[in-house]
């Protein structure tokens, strides 16, 4: 694959045009199309699942990803399955990926109305190896600065045998929608008078001291990209 991947436009950007993989069954209304919403959800997520089908069977794997501009990356081994599958299989390999992000626990009067609040998104299409050097570096590169934005300047790149060794997919934002929850419980009208707490116990990622490597070198200072706020 040697196609460069697509950047951000100026200005407003029309939505994802919704289909029929797109458009959810159940509360129609939290489904979000616009691309401001999908590139935040998918930008604050570390992780992502991947699912494909393999010998006739589901298979639904967890990994890192990127962003860049309307193009997800995702890396592994060269032996992995799916990851030869995307290269071996023309046009290459169905794919869905989705990214969650649990914000809280909605905790309701009755059993049933319990809920969470989140923020997700997911993407179908047609995961293809990349095989241009130069995306391929870029890629890789925007995974570490996914985690730590910054930290693929500050780190050894790749040498040939890690290059090849690693294989890299792109899956295209073409067929995407985001899905959101947010506010209280939904509980029955008759269900209000009941003596049982309800409301929202927010959930939310913290970051913890950081720990340095037991073999670190005597006087490398801790960058300045993992202390600023």
């Amino acid at each position: 694959m040697t196609a460069t991947p697509a950047t951000e436009t100026t200005g407003p950007a029309a939505p994802y045009e919704p289909t029929d993989r797109t458009v959810p069954t159940r509360s129609r209304e939290r489904a979000h199309y616009d691309r401001e919403t999908v590139h935040a959800i998918l930008d604050e997520a570390y992780l992502c699942h991947l699912g494909f089908v393999r010998d006739g069977a589901p298979v639904v794997l967890p990994t890192l990803f990127a962003r860049v501009g309307e193009a997800l990356y995702l890396h592994g081994s060269t032996g992995s399955r799916p990851l030869r599958a995307a290269g071996r299989e023309d046009p290459g390999l169905p794919a869905c990926v989705t990214v969650t992000h649990l914000d809280g626990l909605v905790l309701a009067r009755s059993a049933f109305h319990h809920s969470i609040n989140y923020r997700s998104v997911v993407v179908h299409g047609t995961a293809r190896e990349v095989t241009d050097e130069a995306e391929r570096r870029l890629a890789l590169d925007a995974l570490v600065d996914h985690v730590v934005p910054g930290r693929s300047a500050d780190s050894r790149p790749a040498n040939a045998r890690e290059l090849a060794a690693t294989a890299v997919i792109r899956l295209d934002l073409d067929e995407v929608s985001a899905k959101v929850r947010t506010g209280g419980p939904n509980d029955d009208a008759e269900d209000l008078a009941l003596p049982h707490w309800a409301g929202v116990v927010p959930v939310a990622p913290t970051y913890g001291t950081l720990v340095p490597a037991a073999d670190l070198a005597p006087g490398v200072a801790v960058p300045d990209y993992l202390t600023a706020p």
